[in-house]
């Protein structure tokens, strides 16, 4: 990416981009949907704790490379746009789909004889069953929801602050996109299997830290905007743009 602080930035509305060559945008979509689709499979239903001041503090082992995709999705809306951002969370609910078809395919079939691997592999990959479905199907939701809300509360915020302050936006946004995330995955996937009171002292825990996550990454995502902005020369509004999320259409 072109760095330069010669490079100029040119401020426009998101529709009358039309079909101007975007250099990094595919880099950015192929980011966002890898970590999405690993941070998925690996840590997604395994609770982890850590002694802080002599207590116990659990957490879900996936809360340490997840919000990793928040942040590729704030650096997307803010660089690209809501209709681009949205276009990719699109991208990653069919990986997420294509990824829960494939993992229960494949636990699902018969081991070959001789091979000792299958009990290792329903360890990780889990059975086919209510709990699996119930994971899946709570991550799919928790992701499509939170991240449209994420992507929506970061672009109005763009307008209402002129492109100023962009941190108040990628906290804010990751506040209400990361609270919508975990009230709609842990109580469909865990309400019933852990006790309420570890659902909800999860829930929270892991709404936390991404939050802190966010906070903690700013000064990364500062420098990944300004980085792509110069590189491409754009600075994207988003005040004529049609926010539903029910087309992929930009």
């Amino acid at each position: 990416m072109d760095s330069s602080p010669a490079a100029t930035i040119e401020k426009i509305d998101a529709s009358s981009l039309g079909a101007r060559p975007l250099r990094h945008f595919d880099f950015v979509m192929a980011a966002f949907v890898v970590v999405l689709v690993l941070s998925n499979v690996i840590g997604a239903a395994k609770l982890a704790s850590v002694t802080l001041f002599g207590q116990p503090f659990i957490f879900g082992a996936g809360i340490l490379f997840f919000p990793i995709s928040y942040v590729i999705g704030d650096v997307l809306t803010e660089v690209y746009g809501y209709a681009r951002a949205r276009r990719c969370i699109w991208a990653g609910f069919w990986a997420l789909i294509f990824l829960a078809v494939m993992t229960v395919v494949v636990v699902a079939m018969p081991p070959a004889p001789g091979w000792e691997g299958q009990a290792a592999y329903e360890g990780v990959f889990g059975t086919l069953g209510v709990q699996t479905l119930r994971i899946v199907g709570a991550s799919i939701a928790g992701f499509w929801g939170g991240e449209f809300v994420n992507a929506f509360v970061l672009s109005r915020m763009k307008l209402l602050t002129q492109g100023r302050m962009l941190w108040t936006r990628t906290i804010g946004s990751t506040v209400f996109g990361q609270a919508v995330d975990s009230l709609i995955f842990y109580p469909i996937a865990f309400l019933g299997v852990w006790s309420t009171e570890q659902v909800l002292a999860v829930m929270v825990s892991n709404w936390a830290l991404k939050v802190a996550w966010e906070v903690l990454l700013t000064p990364v995502t500062y420098k990944v905007v300004n980085g792509l902005k110069r590189a491409e020369g754009l600075d994207i509004y988003d005040s004529q743009t049609d926010f539903t999320p029910f087309k992929t259409r930009i």
